[in-house]
């Protein structure tokens, strides 16, 4: 490997400007599942966990995320959590800011939201979002996993959307930068990143289909309102504020 591309916990420390608990791991089943596993058994908030490999990454919707090792990054990011799911709608939008501030100031690439977890570079998925809250004794964390593809070239069949960044980036930064992104996005509130989220959205005007509660619905995107809720017509006219479901674009080929 590379020395200038060094992915370790020394590497990894020499570059957050915050301090906060970090585990690195060679092989993991998943970061998520590792960082719930740790905070359950007393680990400080904040807590960062990174690895190389996942051989289990998860997805939303109990979809697997493929992390093969060395051409990514695959990290979660603990912190202490209170509220409602509008907070968990509020710290996946504020990753997703995170992640594309992250690639835009270490690349050349030009990356788009697909709401609500989804970094898109390039019409392909270059990095997925998985937030999940975690009950502890009088309290609640919340873990947010993100996996970044930057070399991968060879995805499983049930991937066709996935691509990758296809440049050169050093993967300790881009974990430094996007976790310091993140933790003062999470502090800052809505106001801070809201229209950057809404200029890098590649859904506002286009015509998709939503997924809820296992009905399929057509509908057409107007925008996305302050708490970071999907707005949508649908055919019939009803307008719709969502918070939750799969979102998939409407193609020609679709209709």
């Amino acid at each position: 490997m590379n020395k200038d591309n060094a992915f370790s916990s020394e590497e990894l420390k020499k570059r957050l400007k915050k301090g906060l608990e970090l585990k690195h791991f060679s092989s993991i089943d998943s970061t998520n599942s590792e960082a719930r596993r740790l905070i359950k058994n007393g680990a400080p908030l904040p807590l960062l966990v990174t690895a190389e490999e996942q051989t289990s990454g998860r997805g939303r919707q109990g979809k697997s995320f493929y992390s093969p090792k060395d051409t990514g990054i695959y990290m979660s990011l603990a912190l202490g959590f209170c509220e409602s799911a509008d907070r968990l709608l509020y710290l996946t939008s504020a990753a997703a800011v995170a992640v594309c501030t992250a690639i835009e100031k270490l690349t050349e690439k030009k990356p788009e939201i697909k709401w609500v977890n989804d970094i898109y570079v390039e019409n392909k998925k270059v990095c997925g979002i998985l937030c999940e809250a975690v009950s502890l004794k009088g309290s609640t964390a919340v873990i947010i996993g993100i996996g970044v593809n930057i070399s991968t070239s060879v995805f499983p069949d049930d991937a066709p959307q996935a691509g990758c960044l296809g440049c050169r980036v050093n993967r300790a930064v881009l974990v430094s930068e996007i976790t310091d992104n993140l933790l003062a996005l999470s502090e800052s509130g809505a106001d801070s990143f809201i229209d950057y989220y809404r200029r890098h959205s590649m859904l506002i005007g286009r015509d998709i289909v939503f997924t809820l509660n296992n009905k399929k619905t057509a509908a057409t995107v107007t925008g996305i309102d302050d708490s970071f809720a999907l707005c949508v017509v649908t055919e019939s006219g009803e307008i719709k504020r969502l918070t939750g479901g799969e979102i998939t674009v409407r193609t020609a080929d679709s209709q």
